[in-house]
């Protein structure tokens, strides 16, 4: 089902002389002929990863009632985030990704959207003081609420259910009941997300997100912990910065210093969701899937046949694919030249996702094939994904694996020449524990204290702040390298 057409803010028509503009309305014109080709032809692939619901009529009925729905995000910032992701590309700015790894109904809480955005601008000022570069902010939120699964069922205690795919699909609780894919799920996914984005938007616009209160940003489990006071002795140096730049004349009540851009993206799974919230531009003629900013297609869905390719084929969103060990130098750059037909800089994100044993030997290969072809990608480390493993029942990650993931990326990186473009984590602002080790120390004794994750383990505010850290003193390195002054302070907002 195809969404209705409903213009999007953010632009105007060309007014520079009416040949400009019957140019312009011919490329429009062929764009949406070529997308809507591709939106038809998408409809009558293969989808993976897709529930089976079993009252088509009420889907039809949820679909209809987003369909109609204003769009969540806009094209114009969907266009700014593609340019600030061709930033990343060439190394002049560096990408920060990360979130939950499902957003909940049940968790859903204005604090822990404020301490997930919080710790995401800790991290930005990390990289940015340390590093020397802009830092471009996106979220896993708003829309991240279906979880690809290995197997349609699962046992427990000698039980088998369908597997549970996500709050938008259907119920965590092991009961007949909750497995059940129900399609009003999507409807709330929706008014969820809405409620998100218009917090996020205050915290983002509103004076919350000034640097004038990044001393302000520390949460308070981490006051005593190494990490918290390496942030704070960062925010004390960028405050003095500040003063200094104010004395010198700078305008401390101007947009740089009281608001940044923030972005959200999710995984392109749930397609009856996706193409609900698809629009047309109306300016451009270019459809935008108005669900996040950036979509990026999973390792289980990235078949180049398949209907979630063909689907991001037709947006004109920036977007991403995930791609793991198992991925044919070859068979890259046929997905990334379906993708990016046209080699447009901040269209398409790479994000690796290995495990730390096997990026040195397969990251590489395509590396050099993406770039001997030609071809312009934003380059993403997601360290999380190919790290873990079970310990005394519980699935967890070691904070030493994730970081050696992430050496390994910059270490690749650094011996081609390439450029790393960023870090894709999941991560929480609560004080939960997940993850092993990092300097919170989390033992596998301390799993069952603040386990709350109801599907993959997060790394916590400390251990994601750890990382900042790492990332910061690599970004540095690599400017000196390349003969680059490091600047004290660097702003993207």
């Amino acid at each position: 089902m195809l969404a209705a057409e409903t213009p999007l803010a953010g632009c105007t028509l060309p007014q520079s002389g009416t040949r400009l503009v019957c140019k312009s309305a011919c490329r429009r014109s062929r764009n949406r002929r070529q997308q809507t080709r591709g939106f038809l032809r998408q409809q009558s692939l293969k989808a993976q990863q897709q529930p089976n619901y079993q009252d088509e009529k009420k889907l039809r009925e949820a679909v209809e009632i987003i369909s109609r729905m204003p769009p969540l995000v806009f094209a114009g910032e969907c266009r700014n985030l593609q340019a600030r992701l061709a930033k990343c590309a060439t190394g002049e700015a560096f990408l920060v990704q990360g979130g939950d790894c499902a957003e909940s109904f049940s968790q859903f809480s204005a604090n822990r959207i404020r301490d997930s955005f919080r710790v995401q601008l800790q991290m930005a000022v990390v990289a940015m003081f340390g590093g020397g570069v802009p830092v471009v902010k996106v979220g896993r939120m708003a829309g991240q609420f279906a979880k690809p699964r290995s197997a349609d069922t699962e046992v427990f205690d000698g039980r088998e259910l369908p597997s549970y795919r996500g709050d938008i699909i259907n119920g965590q609780d092991f009961t007949s009941d909750a497995r059940v894919p129900d399609p009003m799920r999507l409807v709330q996914a929706y008014n969820q997300a809405a409620a998100t984005l218009n917090l996020l938007r205050g915290f983002a616009t509103g004076g919350y997100a000034g640097l004038q209160r990044v001393m302000e940003w520390n949460l308070d489990f981490m006051a005593k912990s190494d990490e918290g006071r390496a942030y704070l002795d960062v925010a004390k140096r960028v405050d003095e910065a500040i003063q200094f730049m104010v004395a010198c004349g700078l305008d401390s009540h101007t947009a740089i210093m009281t608001e940044t851009e923030y972005y959200v993206s999710h995984e392109c799974l749930l397609l009856d969701y996706e193409q609900a919230l698809t629009r047309e531009d109306s300016t451009t003629g270019l459809w935008y899937d108005c669900s996040g900013h950036m979509l990026w297609c999973g390792e289980r869905t990235r078949q180049l046949d398949g209907a979630h390719v063909e689907f991001m084929r037709g947006i004109a969103n920036p977007i991403g694919v995930k791609v793991s060990d198992k991925m044919d130098p070859g068979q890259l750059v046929s997905l990334i030249a379906a993708l990016n037909p046209e080699n447009t800089p901040g269209r398409l994100t790479v994000i690796i996702r290995m495990g730390a044993d096997k990026v040195r030997a397969n990251l590489p290969r395509l590396v050099e094939a993406v770039r001997n072809s030609g071809q312009v990608v934003t380059w993403v480390c997601d360290p999380m994904h190919g790290n873990t493993e079970c310990v005394a029942g519980y699935k967890t990650r070691r904070y030493e694996r994730i970081r050696a993931e992430v050496e390994a990326f910059f270490d690749v990186h650094e011996e081609l020449g390439t450029v790393p473009g960023g870090i894709h984590l999941e991560m929480t602002g609560d004080d939960v524990t997940e993850c092993l080790g990092g300097g919170s120390s989390i033992l596998e004794t301390d799993l069952n204290s603040r386990y709350h994750t109801h599907c993959d383990p997060r790394l916590n505010a400390e251990q994601a702040l750890e990382m900042s850290f790492y990332v910061a003193s690599r970004l540095a390195q690599r400017k000196e390298k390349l003969g680059q002054n490091t600047k004290p302070l660097a702003i993207l907002r």
